[in-house]
């Protein structure tokens, strides 16, 4: 071996005592904490209660309707994102004028602030004053105005859509990818043998494209389960407890001073996200072909 490297062992050290610092640590303290009843009244005297939090929380009506309406957020984002980010990768694959500028305005979304994103979107579902109250009120559509983030029916899907509004561009930048790596040869051929349009799409087009549906799936259902910023901003959880998802719910917590508490919730969150991504990832990952 050369003992004279270019870049040493050595110049990896900091990184690697920040890491430890910043990421390895606090997971590990958190993990332990969670099975304590610090308080912020109690800062340096907590104690050790074992699985009395995690009980605590599972008999928790409130608990219960945020880790519901997380997965209800997860899974409705996941499907919208998939299916309207695959829709707008089949349109601008084509030969379509002005494509290259239609991709980037339906990327754009992804690189805007998600805080900037909510209050822009409050703006649009408010009730006096709204965007969306307006139009339908321009269009004689006075019946159907309503206070879209302080009804408890629509408050969810408003948070909902906002966040297939902003994912689905760059769904549809992975799998333009994906289609522009599977060879014309295929389609030629299915042509060849009397193939339909959905055909191809459904034999071809879906199979090859099995890399791409793993990343976007995967990573918009542990985006779903992390969403905090656009629930916050918008309903803050309400109204009443409508939108309360596992991230709102855990720093409504800590912000009380429950800091064992609000752990062990943390906790619970992480080991979702940690096995279902690994379920969903290693599902998806079988289904995929070779090119």
């Amino acid at each position: 071996m050369n003992k004279k490297k270019f870049y040493p062992n050595y110049f990896t050290y900091p990184a690697v005592i920040l890491f430890i610092i910043f990421y390895c640590m606090p997971i590990i303290a958190g993990f332990a904490l969670s099975f304590t009843n610090w308080h912020i009244k109690r800062l340096y005297t907590p104690d050790f209660i074992g699985l009395k939090n995690f009980i605590k929380l599972f008999k928790d009506a409130y608990f219960i309707l945020a880790l519901k309406n997380t997965v209800l957020f997860a899974v409705l984002t996941t499907i919208g994102i998939v299916v309207i980010g695959l829709l707008l990768a089949l349109l601008l694959n084509c030969a379509v004028k002005a494509k290259a500028f239609f991709r980037t305005i339906f990327y754009l979304p992804a690189v805007l602030s998600l805080i900037v994103i909510g209050i822009m979107f409050k703006a649009v579902f408010k009730m006096d004053g709204g965007i969306l109250n307006q139009i339908l009120t321009s269009l004689g559509l006075t019946a159907l105005t309503k206070d879209w983030l302080g009804n408890p029916d629509t408050a969810m899907y408003c948070v909902i859509f906002v966040q297939i509004w902003k994912w689905s561009g760059f769904a549809m930048a992975i799998y333009l990818a994906g289609l522009q790596g599977i060879s014309e040869d295929f389609y030629e051929a299915a042509t060849t043998d009397g193939a339909s349009a959905w055909q191809k799409f459904k034999n071809i087009t879906v199979p090859l494209l099995a890399p791409a549906f793993t990343v976007v799936i995967t990573m918009n259902i542990i985006g779903g389960f992390k969403v905090f910023e656009q629930v916050y901003v918008m309903t803050n959880g309400g109204p009443g407890f409508a939108t309360q998802v596992l991230n709102t719910y855990i720093y409504n917590e800590f912000s009380k001073g429950s800091l064992g508490r609000s752990s062990a919730m943390s906790l619970i969150l992480f080991a979702m996200i940690s096995v279902i991504a690994v379920i969903v990832n290693k599902f998806l990952k079988s289904r995929e072909v070779q090119m």
